[in-house]
């Protein structure tokens, strides 16, 4: 039983029954929405609203009118009571049996107990990462890549169905690029002459690159033109770096059900399509021999540049071609996640998606701040082993992949994200990440001593759960009464540091339970509700950390 949800219909049709006595006077349909909150302080009751002030403008009465004619309509066998507060507040005191019957619903419920269908089943796609295929995946990537896939992942609980989409950049300058920093050192490495490229990649992989061509295959490059040569490079260097990437995303607990390659744009004639469409819609014109998108006409702040003079496609084009094979699919909804220095390549998109024909609000692009990397309080910008940028593969080498992943989700977005090396590797209660895992660890015990010592639980959902009488054990409670509105909210919010933040908060509430309420050699039934209670917190952490990404050990 979600008590919120029976709160806010028993509010509705108090202020329902007002109005057919005519104590109030307003339409049920201009009603605002009733927002529950739980009050900072116990004794202001289980949950407070401000409703009445909300719906004076509509009613044009007096909020606390308003809240006496809803406290006299009131009805419902869990509550205590209700009192106004204030200039309109109305406190609820709930009765302690709905506690119980919603922790009852929560083991029936089992390990699919957070899972909810407030998405009603809309499509979802998620593109994120998409790292140019010219290299490892580094930090920044990383925060993508932790943040994508647990959007994913919530997106899912909550009632949506999604797919989550790699976009392969195999085609353009970079990959060209990428085949000539490979040729110039094949070349070095041969004892070649060989002018590195302006615009060429320096890292130590491109070597490792060359040098992997020469195991296999020796000399035999030599004999053919450059071009020819770089036509294979091209082709060898893109594949090993694309596998690559693949590795590193997995071993980072991040996968994708489509890789789409930019190459099959160009393949498919997609981009010369676009651009008739635009022509014919009178979205197109030409401007010094380049084909330019009236991007203003939709709210762009300058018309954008299509097809250069000289008949190359620019990287807008192919976004356009792509954002339009997209809505073929028949998405309702297309999430991109972006860093922060494409802030402003959104009006463009979002004006192309329009002169498609299509509404530019099915569009949204969540933007990552930047990370930064601090240990021993002083900040890391290098690789100790490249002195390059640090890899994502390091991070986990250094951190672990659970942390790796938790700190990257742990804040918001919209913030820089100050990332405390030496925090993320300590096994102390101070590092959030062991913190809910030694929660978990810590409940495998409990049921290790409860097998070991031959205690029968059977239906942990029929035990007597009103002996859960002490403070730690309502909070704690009342804390996985609250999973699936968190899980609901954070999803429409795109929001997953909500998650971490709860499964945090729920791990301190389990850890003063564990330490002010005995379970075992208590008599027996406090003892078999206080081991359904750890079943349902157990359910509940596993849940929260599937969705981060994260394991949940048995043992620490």
């Amino acid at each position: 039983m979600d008590m919120k949800i029976v709160l806010q219909e028993a509010i509705r049709e108090a202020v329902h029954q007002a109005v057919s006595e005519g104590l109030l006077t307003l339409a049920m349909e201009d009603l605002p929405a009733v927002v529950l909150e739980v009050p900072p302080q116990k004794e202001f009751g289980d949950y407070a609203t401000n409703f009445a002030m909300q719906a004076a403008r509509v009613a044009k009465a007096n909020p606390r009118k308003i809240a006496e004619a809803i406290v006299a309509h009131l009805r419902g066998t869990w509550l205590e009571r209700a009192e106004i507060a204030g200039p309109g507040f109305i406190n609820f005191y709930l009765k302690a049996d709905w506690l119980y019957e919603m922790l009852q619903g929560i083991l029936r419920q089992g390990s699919a107990y957070g899972n909810t269908t407030a998405g009603q089943g809309q499509k979802v796609q998620v593109e994120f990462v998409s790292a140019n295929p010219t290299g490892p995946l580094h930090v920044g990537h990383g925060r993508g890549a932790a943040v994508g896939s647990t959007l994913v992942n919530l997106l899912r609980a909550a009632g949506y169905e999604v797919q989550s989409e790699f976009y392969i950049n195999d085609a353009g300058n970079q990959i060209d690029n990428l085949a000539a920093s490979v040729n110039a050192r094949y070349l070095e490495l041969l004892g070649q002459t060989a002018a590195f490229p302006e615009d060429g990649y320096h890292g130590h992989d491109i070597i490792d690159t060359a040098q992997r061509i020469i195991n296999r295959e020796g000399d035999r490059y030599l004999n053919m033109t450059e071009a020819e040569r770089l036509t294979v490079f091209k082709e060898l260097a893109l594949s090993e770096k694309l596998a690559a990437l693949k590795e590193d995303l997995a071993a980072f607990n991040v996968t994708f059900d489509v890789w789409f390659s930019e190459r099959t744009l160009h393949e498919a004639r997609s981009i010369a399509e676009v651009c008739r469409i635009f022509k014919e819609k009178g979205h197109m014109y030409e401007q010094d021999g380049a084909l330019w998108l009236r991007s203003t006409a939709s709210g762009d702040d300058k018309d954008r540049v299509v097809i250069r003079d000289n008949g190359v496609p620019t990287y807008l084009a192919a976004d356009i071609a792509y954002h339009r094979n997209k809505l073929e699919r028949g998405f309702d909804k297309l999430i991109n996640i972006w860093g922060a220095d494409h802030h402003g390549y959104i009006p463009r998109v979002r004006a192309a998606i329009a002169a498609l024909g299509y509404d530019p609000d099915c569009l949204e692009v969540l933007i990552l701040q930047m990370v930064s990397l601090y240990q021993n309080g002083e900040l890391v910008k290098m690789s100790k082993r490249t002195g390059q940028g640090v890899t994502l593969t390091e991070l986990m080498e250094e951190v672990g992949r659970d942390a790796a992943r938790f700190f990257f989700i742990m804040r918001s977005i919209d913030s820089q994200l100050d990332f405390d090396l030496d925090l993320a590797k300590s096994r102390s209660n101070e590092n959030p990440v062991y913190y809910i895992q030694y929660a978990h660890a810590r409940i495998c015990s409990i049921f290790r001593q409860v097998q070991e010592a031959g205690i029968s639980v059977g239906d942990v959902a029929a035990c007597r759960l009103e002996r859960l009488e002490e403070a730690a054990e309502i909070d704690l409670i009342k804390k996985l009464g609250d999973y699936p509105e968190e899980i609901s909210n954070a999803a429409k919010e795109r929001a997953v540091h909500r998650v971490a933040r709860y499964v945090h908060e729920l791990a301190g509430l389990f850890h003063t339970f564990y330490n002010q309420c005995r379970i075992i050699g208590v008599d027996q039934e406090l003892q078999r509700s206080r081991i359904a209670l750890v079943t349902a917190v157990q359910h509940t952490l596993r849940h929260g950390l599937a969705i981060l990404g994260v394991d949940a050990p048995e043992k620490m």
